[in-house]
C-alpha cells in the first residue's frame, strides 16, 4: 500500500517536545535504577514490559538486546515510548517517587533503545512455520498491528483490512505532534511489517464492502480492532458555521495535509479531555496567538491528564473554566465569529443569568467521538454495551472466532492499552486455531 505522506502537511512545524537521550545521558540515567526485584514499574505497564532488565542492558551497553525486551512485550514500544503518559503509569509507579529523588525516565530510555533499533535496522522476528489457518484483523491500528504481528510469528496467514489509506491508526492520525509525527507512525508501521507474510487491504470498509459473513466464509478467525468514530458535535444555534469543527478530525488534517491557520485570530477548544488538551497545544504550536480551553467544570475536574494542562498553561493557553456552550454566532459568511457560554456552578450546573460571550473564528469540538460498536450486527452472538464490545479478559466475544480489542472494546484508553489487548487476543485466537476452532461457515 501507498503509505507516502505529505512534506508540506501542517505538523512539519513542530519538534519533539521530549528531547532524545545522548547515548551518555542514557547510560547515566541507566545506572540509576535499583532494578527492583518487584518493580512496580512493570506492573504499572499495560503490556508488562520488564523495564528493570531492558534498562540493566542500556547501563551494560547492550542496546540491542535492551530493544529486544521491550519488543518482545510491546512490538510498538518505539511509539509508545513516545506518546504513553508515563508520568501516571511505569514513571509514576518508580520507586523514587517516595523517595524523595526524581524517577527514573523508563520512557526516555525505551525510545533511546527502540530508536536506536530502528536507525540500526534491527530485527528480531520472523514467520511462524504454516498453520494453514487464517485470520482478519479488521483496523489497521495498534491493537490490529500488534495482534497481527504476534499472529504471523505464530505461523498464521494474517489479514488487515483498513478504510483508510494509512496505518497506524491514532499513532498516525491524531496522536499530537509534539510527541510524535505521522511519518515515525509510518516507518514503525513498516518495519512492523518486515516480518513478511501480512496481506494489507486498504480502502476496504467493513461491513460496507465486505461483510461479516464474507470475512466468516473466508477467515477461520476474526479479530475487531477498529478505533472510535466521528467527532461529537453540538446541536445549538449556528454550531454548522464554518469554522466550527471536531477536534479529532482536525488533528488528522493537521497530521496528513498542509492546512492554512494564518488568519485565525481567536481559538476555542471546547472540552477537558486530553484531545482537548492536544488541540490547544497545537493550535498555539501552530502560531494561532489567542487560544483558550472551554470546560464546563474546574480545572480540578477535567479527565485531562494535569501534566500536559501544564504544559499547556506555560505555552499561553487561557482557560474559561466552568462554561456550557450556549449558542454560537456567525459573521455574514456564516463562518462564526463567537460562542456564548452559560456559566456552570462547581456541580456542573447552570447558574441563572450567568454567561459569557468569548469570540473566535476558529472553535474546535473534542467533546468525545462516537462508539462503533453497532457496526458488528449481523456477528451472531456478539453483545455490544453502551456501542462498546464486549469481550472476556482474552479479548474473546460471544461469536465463535471473533475477538476484540483497542478501542471498540475499551472506549478509548491509551495507545499502550490496544497495544496489550491485541497481543493478548492473538495469544486466545492461536490457541483456538490450534484447538481446532474455526468461524468459518
Amino acid at each position: 500500500m501507498n503509505q507516502k505522506l505529505p512534506e508540506d502537511r501542517a505538523e512539519a512545524v513542530f519538534e519533539d517536545f521530549k528531547r532524545a537521550y545522548t547515548d551518555e545521558q542514557a547510560r547515566a540515567e541507566a545506572n540509576r535504577c535499583l532494578y527492583c526485584y518487584d518493580a512496580p514499574c512493570i506492573q504499572s505497564c499495560p503490556t508488562g514490559i520488564d523495564v528493570p532488565t531492558f534498562i540493566r542492558r542500556i547501563a551494560n551497553e547492550n542496546v540491542s538486546g535492551a530493544a529486544q525486551t521491550i519488543f518482545d512485550s510491546n512490538i510498538l514500544g518505539m511509539s509508545c515510548a513516545r506518546v504513553c503518559p508515563v508520568e501516571t503509569l511505569c514513571v509514576g509507579s518508580c520507586v523514587y517517587n517516595h523517595m524523595d529523588s526524581p524517577a527514573i525516565q523508563i520512557g526516555k530510555l525505551q525510545r533511546y533503545a527502540t530508536d536506536a533499533a530502528f536507525e540500526a535496522g534491527w530485527t528480531y522476528y520472523e514467520a511462524g512455520e504454516d498453520t494453514g489457518k487464517k485470520v482478519v484483523c479488521v483496523g489497521g491500528g495498534p491493537a490490529s498491528l500488534a495482534a497481527a504481528h504476534r499472529l504471523r510469528r505464530q505461523g498464521h496467514q494474517v489479514t488487515v483490512i483498513e478504510k483508510g489509506h494509512f496505518l497506524g491508526g491514532l499513532n498516525t492520525t491524531g496522536i499530537a505532534s509534539y510527541k510524535m509525527k505521522a511519518d515515525r507512525s509510518i516507518s514503525e508501521v513498516e518495519w512492523l511489517l518486515s516480518i513478511g507474510g501480512i496481506d494489507i487491504r486498504s480502502g476496504v470498509s467493513v461491513p460496507d464492502q465486505l461483510s461479516w459473513d464474507d470475512l466468516k466464509s473466508e477467515f477461520d478467525a476474526i479479530f475487531i480492532g477498529f478505533g472510535l468514530g466521528e467527532d461529537s458535535l453540538l446541536s445549538l444555534p449556528s454550531a454548522d458555521s464554518e469554522g466550527v469543527i471536531g477536534a479529532v478530525d482536525f488533528i488528522a488534517q493537521m497530521k496528513l495535509s498542509p492546512i492554512d491557520v494564518s488568519s485565525v485570530q481567536n481559538a476555542i477548544v471546547i472540552g477537558g479531555g486530553n484531545t482537548a488538551l492536544d488541540a490547544v497545544r497545537e493550535l498555539r504550536g501552530l502560531g494561532v496567538e489567542s487560544v483558550t480551553l472551554a470546560y464546563r467544570g474546574g480545572e480540578s475536574q477535567m479527565s485531562g491528564y494535569a501534566h500536559e494542562w501544564a504544559e499547556a498553561k506555560t505555552e499561553g493557553v487561557v482557560p474559561s473554566w466552568r462554561s456550557q456552550p450556549l449558542s454560537f454566532a456567525a459573521d455574514a459568511d456564516s463562518r462564526v465569529s463567537s460562542v456564548t457560554f452559560q456559566m456552570m456552578d462547581e456541580n456542573k450546573q447552570p447558574i441563572s443569568g450567568q454567561t459569557k460571550t468569548i469570540p473566535a473564528d476558529l472553535v474546535l469540538l473534542a467533546i468525545g467521538q462516537g462508539k462503533l460498536g453497532s457496526l458488528t450486527t449481523g456477528l451472531d452472538g456478539l453483545q455490544v454495551e453502551w456501542g462498546k464490545i464486549v469481550t472476556d479478559d482474552d479479548g474473546a466475544t460471544g461469536a465463535q472466532g471473533v475477538y476484540a480489542g483497542g478501542d471498540c472494546r475499551n472506549g478509548g484508553k491509551e495507545v499502550v492499552n490496544a497495544v496489550a489487548e491485541g497481543d493478548q487476543a492473538a495469544q486466545a485466537i492461536h490457541s483456538f486455531l490450534m484447538g481446532g476452532g474455526s468461524c468459518r461457515t
